[in-house]
């Protein structure tokens, strides 16, 4: 009796040991800047994550997945979406799906217009920001939030009926940060500053700052063609900035031969133009010890290791 004793204690110190091993678990809340729609992102490489839902999107947290493994990085990584939706409706119908287990990390974000019926009132995402926040840290405590600040969207910019009509198209993507600051303040949330890093691609000529009048030669156009959503650039970006938010890490340590960008048809000069304003955006937001991957000699990208889901 004594020996099994002595061989159970051990065996509950081996697996306290192998905490890290197991993985951290992170879940994405959001909508269809989440789930990739209008893009080849949208059901990337979805054998490797939970859908909640069990519609089969990969999205932006298959890109995230993507960039751990290659990484090194040990996450499981799960979502819950639905399209033309704010955090309300995940408190008002999805609570006992996401509710079924505690997480580690969550990654969240609100309508892009901040409110559907008002829009740039930051009001609804202030409250439900803290409700979900209150929600997730009854599950787990020790929970680490993030709110993915949007982009500004060209369809609320350029035509007169938009909600930011005549303004310039930076405008939309600062005023939803100065909303998600909010939010994340009464939250205890941090924010992952999506908007910002398109902004600064469009400032520095990397990306096109009107699809409304044709895109520039030698720019990235980071909407897709309702200028709404984004691109399958644009969805890279956001997780190259979730990448790097929530693990700390250089984007550009994925390198531009990246085997997602490879795979999505995305140009290895792109992607390390995308990994460079990503890193650019988080270094002028926090601490972010540069690693980029440079490598002696150049070699032809090739496809993912495929890994399932755990």
């Amino acid at each position: 009796m004594k020996l099994t004793s002595a061989l159970a204690g051990a065996l509950v110190v081996a697996l306290a040991g192998t905490g890290h091993a197991a993985g951290q678990s992170l879940l994405f809340i959001g909508n269809s800047f989440t789930f990739g729609s209008g893009s080849a992102a949208r059901f990337y490489r979805n054998d490797t994550v939970t859908d909640l839902n069990n519609e089969g999107i990969g999205g932006v947290p298959a890109l995230f997945k993507s960039f751990t493994q290659q990484a090194g990085l040990d996450y499981e990584v799960a979502l819950e979406t639905r399209g033309g939706v704010g955090i309300d409706f995940h408190l008002e119908n999805k609570l006992g799906v996401i509710g079924r287990r505690g997480w580690d990390k969550v990654v969240a974000h609100g309508y892009s217009t901040l409110d559907q019926d008002k829009p740039r009132d930051p009001a609804k995402l202030v409250a439900t920001s803290k409700q979900l926040a209150d929600f997730l840290r009854a599950r787990n405590p020790a929970v680490d939030l993030y709110l993915t600040a949007t982009w500004s969207r060209a369809d609320q910019t350029y035509p007169a009926k938009g909600a930011w009509a005549g303004q310039p198209i930076e405008q939309m993507g600062k005023d939803v940060r100065v909303a998600y600051d909010k939010a994340a303040a009464e939250a205890g949330a941090k924010v992952i500053p999506v908007g910002d890093a398109w902004n600064r691609a469009i400032q520095t000529n990397v990306a096109d700052s009107n699809p409304y009048d044709g895109i520039d030669a030698g720019k990235i156009n980071l909407w897709t063609f309702d200028n709404y959503h984004a691109s399958v650039h644009g969805y890279y970006l956001e997780a190259l900035m979730v990448f790097g938010s929530v693990t700390g890490r250089d984007p550009r340590s994925l390198g531009q031969n990246e085997c997602s960008a490879y795979e999505l048809g995305i140009s290895t000069a792109d992607a390390a133009r995308l990994q460079q304003i990503a890193f650019d955006q988080l270094a002028a937001t926090g601490p972010m010890t540069p690693n980029p991957l440079v490598l002696p000699k150049k070699v032809n990208p090739e496809r993912c290791v495929t890994t399932g889901a755990r």
